[in-house]
């Protein structure tokens, strides 16, 4: 299975500020933590996308990267 789009995951537009893309991450990372789901393998994925999410998104060159060429532009990852 692919990986999801990131801003997707996010809730964001492709436009997203560098504070909306943190704020959203916060708002994921919050909802899915494993302190608050334990034993809840689901959210703890979705916790793990977010986090991988946020870690491209809020780099201006990983982002300027994942925009052009989407997972493939992330050495490979996802596909």
């Amino acid at each position: 299975m692919g990986k999801r789009d990131y801003y997707e995951v996010l809730g964001v537009s492709k436009n997203a500020t560098k504070d909306e893309i943190k704020k959203a991450y916060r708002k994921q990372a919050l909802k899915y933590h494993p302190d608050k789901n334990p034993g809840d393998k689901k959210a703890e994925e979705s916790f793990k996308e977010a986090a991988e999410a946020y870690e491209i998104l809020s780099n201006d060159e990983k982002r300027s990267r994942y925009d052009s060429f989407g997972h493939t532009g992330m050495g490979g990852a996802g596909n």
